[in-house]
């Protein structure tokens, strides 16, 4: 049975305004086009929606909102109205290559998995050079394989909405300002595993200064609440008390001594 490749593509925002249109352009781009763009507003204060507006494409739409500062929150709004059976994330500040979509049906055509990532180009701020942030070679990245590493980027995510809509979304705590894209992979994962293509299918700009990332928390706190917010939507989905309660407790204490002998260190 072929694959219905309607696509809706999430691309959420905050003050963009210099560089969304090219974000929306390479999903404009794509061989295979895609149904729809909804720009996520999370309450831009510059131009981003007149430049939006502009561009006067009817597969664009602008999906406005107030100012939440997680991702997550103009990220689900969009989605609640995106008409595609298959979802795409894109974020504002990266740029898909044209192949794209057609790379990623292509391989779903041969697995059995609903959901897809792929490698990415990494770029810095003002620079040329260009490098591959994850590894270099297909896989299968299970539950097993995320809960010890996020091994997904999220624009470089294709997945099928039903999977989306069972995982209740992105988590929106403010505990995961960061890292709500790595919690909901992990509940994606126990309905289907994720298909991984090294090859790069998209540019993605790491300007951590500039983004949540720099007002974020340490990277064992982000791993504890992402870990935690599993515990809590399988504990809600299930009604079933999870041994990884344990497991994040012991997690907790670990990271505890981790940053006292730390600041000893450092007093010496």
């Amino acid at each position: 049975m072929p694959i219905n490749r309607s696509v809706s593509v999430i691309i959420p925002t905050w003050n963009r305004a210099h560089c969304i249109v090219s974000a929306i352009e390479s999903a404009l781009a794509q061989t295979i086009e895609p149904l729809e763009i909804l720009v996520c507003d999370d309450g831009s204060s510059d131009n981003t929606e007149e430049i939006v507006r502009k561009l006067k494409n009817p597969k664009i739409r602008w999906i406005p909102g107030n100012h939440g500062g997680r991702p997550a929150i103009p990220r689900n709004r969009g989605i609640k109205q995106a008409r595609g059976e298959w979802i795409a994330f894109l974020d504002s500040d990266d740029e898909w290559f044209p192949h794209k979509l057609e790379c990623q049906f292509c391989a779903l055509k041969e697995s059995s998995v609903d959901a897809i990532c792929s490698n990415v180009w990494c770029s810095a701020p003002n620079s040329k050079n260009l490098n591959l942030l994850l590894p270099t070679q297909n896989e299968i990245i299970t539950w097993k394989s995320l809960l010890k590493k996020n091994q997904v980027h999220c624009s470089s995510v294709l997945l099928k909405r039903s999977l989306f809509e069972a995982a209740l979304g992105f988590p929106e705590s403010k505990n995961l300002k960061v890292g709500e894209d790595y919690a909901l992979w992990i509940r994606i994962s126990i309905a289907t595993n994720f298909a991984y293509l090294a090859e790069p299918l998209l540019v993605y700009l790491d300007d951590p200064q500039n983004s949540v990332r720099a007002f974020g928390p340490d990277r064992w706190s982000q791993r504890i609440f992402v870990l935690s917010d599993f515990l809590h939507w399988y504990q809600f989905r299930t009604g079933i008390q999870s041994t990884w309660k344990r497991k994040i407790t012991l997690l907790e204490i670990f990271k505890a001594k981790f940053c006292k002998h730390i600041s000893r260190f450092m007093k010496v």
